[in-house]
This record gives structure tokens, C-alpha cells and sequence, in this order.
């Protein structure tokens, strides 16, 4: 969802806070069939963040994929994601966003049985990359759809609804996963983990042309345009960086991965020209170059993508650690990855309260425990042994990991908006929803160049020492991110702000869970 959004939503007709008087606590029953139809969306862009980690040995077993094709998997679906974001806001408010919503499902269903049907691991990257941008092209819409059906007393349960899907389809995800595999067969396995995602598709189209609203429930929308060469200096610019990232510890780091690189960021230098260029032109730029102005909301942005670089790639290193270096089913990895679940759960359920009460001690708590848990990981990984390592020894550091997951992830979003002027947090929430997709992609790209280029194995019998050394130096890599996102949390405001601005920002802010899904 975009300002120009948020702003409908505030106006008066809108269904958002009444100028005469308190807004209505009830609510029309079919406003909350709308909000299950789009939370099964939510649901299943969500589940896929995290099912697929599961899966990515066998996929890399079943099609003779290349170390770079598994990093592109969680990597490439994150970025498209992340991209399509802010656009698809933008084209729902235009447009209408039952439409953009209906076709984002149609794309992930199609692309998802398209996953699931690859013959080639070609196939299977091309596949996600096109998941992801659907995923990112009707989410906007769910937001949007609670911000403009919902008001401001009933809005805040709605969220918690969305909250507890969050919550929920994330946890589910690596033991369904494992669940499928373990039932099918890897072969059979690893499609149907993404064929899951085909039923709830096919009935989340029905229901949301019989269900949501046919126009937005809120004045003419507002005929903004879209800034497509900024999308696409910015969209070939993380590309190229991602490339030699991902691909060049495979291809042995040859002259055009450095070329490359330079490349990306010459791009990304273009991209801030530009968009400094389009508004002073008047224009809607992409990313608001005066948000930058504010020296806590640069930090802010940066503590997003060094947080999720971190803790998105926990569990890409552990499922390749168990089940391809230790020989471990798809079910007993996904049975590691359940404490950093349930302690996410508990910690965002308290997360709002705690965000209230402590102000921006609850993230410096929130990346603490984060860093603690990561280091303790590691540390457990440099001293064990293949026989003796079990998922009890990961247990509890999981677990506060976990608690910390959920304290950073609801609030992180709301005190960075918080760091500019209130009529800015609509584009604000905007730029970090981006930035923490980004983040996911870049921290798997990094993540996996480290595993697999410090893995060694020189015979059948170092197969498990190899992957838990190169799995440590990874989970080493994860751990500084989660100290640097740490003192990164001092620029942030000590309040959230006050109530009109965490208005503003509540949509996006929703968004934030969305983005940590991917553990």
C-alpha cells in the first residue's frame, strides 16, 4: 500500500477515522470474508518462504542442481518480492486492488505449478523468480484492504489476525515440508511442496471474485504514475550485484563477477540521480530522495537489510547442514527449525505491548537475544562432531533466537518510520518493506558464497565434518550481521512516535512479519 492510500483512508467518506465523531466498532460480515480470502493469500506466500528450505537438498539431489541454483531459490523469489512491492501499491491504488490481488494469485498459483513441474534447475530458478513477484504484487493489497475495510478500532484486530497468519504459516512451513517429503518420496516430494500451494490458489480466486469488493471502498483513486525507469535502474542494479555473489564462488570469481559488481553499484548510483531528477520534475519518484535526508532513517534502513541478511539465512545453512551433510530427513530438519519458531510466536504475540512500554529497548533486546542465540549456534557448530551433534544441542539457542525474532520483527518497521515527518510514513513504510526483501536476498547470497566456498570434502567419509565446518564459518557470517544490526538500533528514535504516525505507518508496518517468514 502506498501514502496515496493511507491518505484515502484518513479522509473523510473513507473508512478510517470519522471527523464527527469516534469511528464505528462494527463492521459488515462481509468484510470479514473478505479479510480470510486474502489472508489465504498471505498464507500462502508465506508458507512458501519457509517450506522450500526443507526441500532444497532434495531439490539440489533430484536435479543435479548447482550450489549457485539453491541460493537463487530463496534469493531470487526475495528479491522479485521485494520489488514488485512498491509498484503493485501503487497500481492498486490506481487501478483497484481486487484486481491486482486476483491476478497475483492467478501468477503464484501458475508459477508455483510451474515450480513444481521444472525439469531443469534453469526451470525451477526462473519459476520462483516469477512466485516471488506475484507474492509481491498482491500483498499490498492485503493491507490496503484492511486499512480501507476495517476502522481504526476494529483495524487493529484485524491485524493481529494477520499477525497470528504470519505467525502460523511460517511455523508450519518446514514441518509440512518435511511432512510432504517424508510421505512422497524426494522426487515426488519436492514438487508437491510446491503443488500445496495449488488448491488454496485456486480457491483463493474463486472466493475473491465472489468476496472482495468490486470498487475500493474509498474516493477515486488517485491517478499517480509509476516510475518504470526507476524501478528498472534499481531492479538491474541489485541484480547485478546478486549475480557474482550468488554465482561466483561456483564459477571460481572470474574477471566478469568483479565487472559485474562495479556494475551494479555504477546502477545503483544512476538510480539516485534519477530519482533526485523525477522529483524535482514534480513527479511520484519510486524511493523519496528526502527521506534520506533524515540521518535515522538512513541507519533505520540499513539496520533493516543487515537484520534480515541475518536471520534469513539460518535456516538455509542448517537444512544443508542436516540433511546433506549429516544424512537427516527433510522432517527431522524441519523438526530443528520449530524452537525459533514457538519463540517467535510468543515474542511477537508481546511484542506491541512490550514496543509501549520499553520504547526502543525492546529491539535492542530483540537483536541481543538474536545475537546471543546465533552465537551460541555457532559455537555449538565449531565444537561438535557429526556423530554427536542433534537438534537437543540447537534447542534452546534456537529458541531465544527465536524470542528475540519475534520482539524485532512487529515494532521494527514502526520506530524507522518513525524517524521521519508523519506525512512521510506512507512512503517511508514503503522503502523499508523493499529494503528488508532486499536484505533476505542479499544475506542468502552472501550466506551460501561462504558455505560452499569454505566446504571441503575429500572423500565420502568427510562429508559430514566438511558441511558442519563450512555450516559454522556460515552461521559465523549470520552472527556478525546480528551484532551489526545490534548497535545499528541505537539510531533509532527511543519512541515509536505518537498515534497519528504509527496510523500511517500500520499498514506497512503489518508488511514487517511478512518479511521474516523466510527463516
Amino acid at each position: 500500500m502506498t501514502e496515496q492510500t493511507a491518505a484515502r483512508a484518513a479522509t473523510p467518506g473513507a473508512p478510517g477515522p470519522h471527523p464527527g465523531g469516534p469511528p464505528p466498532t462494527t463492521v459488515p460480515r462481509r468484510s470479514w470474508q473478505a479479510l480470510v480470502v486474502l489472508l489465504a493469500g498471505m498464507f500462502i506466500a508465506l508458507l512458501d518462504t519457509t517450506i522450500v528450505n526443507v526441500a532444497l537438498p532434495t531439490i539440489r539431489t533430484s536435479l543435479d542442481a548447482s550450489e549457485a541454483t539453491l541460493s537463487w531459490i530463496i534469493s531470487g523469489y526475495a528479491l522479485a518480492f521485494g520489488l514488485a512491492l512498491i509498484p503493485a501499491g501503487r497500481l492498486g491504488d490506481r487501478f483497484g486492488h481486487k484486481w491486482v490481488f486476483f491476478t497475483g494469485i492467478a501468477l503464484f498459483t501458475v508459477a508455483s505449478a510451474a515450480c513444481g513441474l521444472a525439469q531443469g534447475d534453469t526451470q525451477l530458478v526462473i519459476a520462483r523468480v516469477v512466485q516471488g513477484l506475484a507474492g509481491g504484487i498482491f500483498v499490498p493489497a492485503v493491507t490496503a484492504y484492511i486499512q480501507l475495510l476495517f476502522p481504526g478500532p476494529v483495524r487493529g484486530k484485524a491485524f493481529a489476525v494477520m499477525g497470528a497468519v504470519i505467525g502460523v504459516s511460517s511455523a508450519l512451513g518446514p514441518i509440512v515440508g518435511g511432512l510432504i517429503i517424508q510421505a512422497f518420496g524426494e522426487e515426488e516430494g519436492w514438487r508437491l511442496v510446491f503443488g500445496v500451494n495449488l488448491p488454496i490458489g485456486v480457491a483463493t480466486l474463486v472466493a475473491a471474485a465472489l468476496l472482495l469488493p468490486r470498487k475500493d471502498p474509498a474516493d477515486a483513486p488517485a491517478r499517480t504514475g509509476l516510475d518504470w525507469l526507476g524501478l528498472v535502474l534499481l531492479s538491474a542494479g541489485l541484480v547485478a550485484l546478486l549475480v557474482p555473489l550468488i554465482e561466483g564462488q561456483d564459477r571460481g570469481w572470474p574477471l566478469w563477477t568483479y565487472l559485474t559488481l562495479a556494475g551494479g553499484a555504477v546502477l545503483l548510483v544512476l538510480f539516485a540521480v534519477w530519482e533526485i531528477r523525477y522529483t524535482k520534475r514534480g513527479r511520484s519518484p519510486l524511493v523519496p530522495p528526502h527521506l534520506f535526508s533524515h540521518g535515522s532513517f538512513t541507519g533505520g534502513v540499513v539496520l533493516a537489510m543487515v537484520y534480515f541478511a541475518a536471520f534469513t539465512s539460518i535456516f538455509f545453512t542448517i537444512s544443508l547442514l542436516w540433511q546433506s551433510g549429516l544424512g537427516h530427513t527433510a522432517l527431522e530438519s524441519g523438526l530443528v527449525s520449530v524452537p525459533f519458531a514457538i519463540g517467535s510466536i510468543i515474542a511477537s504475540s508481546q511484542s506491541n505491548q512490550l514496543s509501549q512500554k520499553l520504547g526502543r529497548t525492546v529491539l535492542v533486546v530483540g537483536t541481543a537475544l538474536v545475537t546471543v542465540g546465533l552465537v551460541w549456534t555457532w559455537l555449538v557448530l565449531r565444537n561438535a562432531t557429526p556423530e554427536n551433534l542433534t537438534h537437543w544441542d540447537l534447542l534452546l539457542p534456537l529458541f531465544i533466537a527465536g524470542l528475540g525474532n519475534g520482539a524485532f520483527i512487529a515494532p521494527n518497521a514502526q520506530f524507522i518510520i518513525a524517524t521521519v515527518d508523519r506525512a512521510e510514513a506512507g512512503a517511508a513504510s514503503g522503502v523499508v518493506s523493499t529494503v528488508q526483501r532486499v536484505g533476505s536476498a542479499v544475506g542468502i547470497a552472501i550466506i551460501g558464497s561462504v558455505l560452499f566456498g569454505s566446504l571441503v570434502i575429500t572423500g565420502p567419509d568427510t562429508v559430514g565434518s566438511g558441511f558442519l565446518a563450512a555450516s559454522a564459518d556460515a552461521m559465523a557470517v549470520s552472527a556478525a550481521f546480528s551484532v551489526a544490526a545490534l548497535l545499528l538500533v541505537f539510531v533509532l528514535p527511543k519512541q515509536a512516535g505518537g498515534r497519528p504516525a504509527a496510523a500511517a505507518a500500520g499498514p506497512r508496518r503489518a508488511l514487517a512479519p511478512a518479511e521474516g517468514d523466510a527463516a
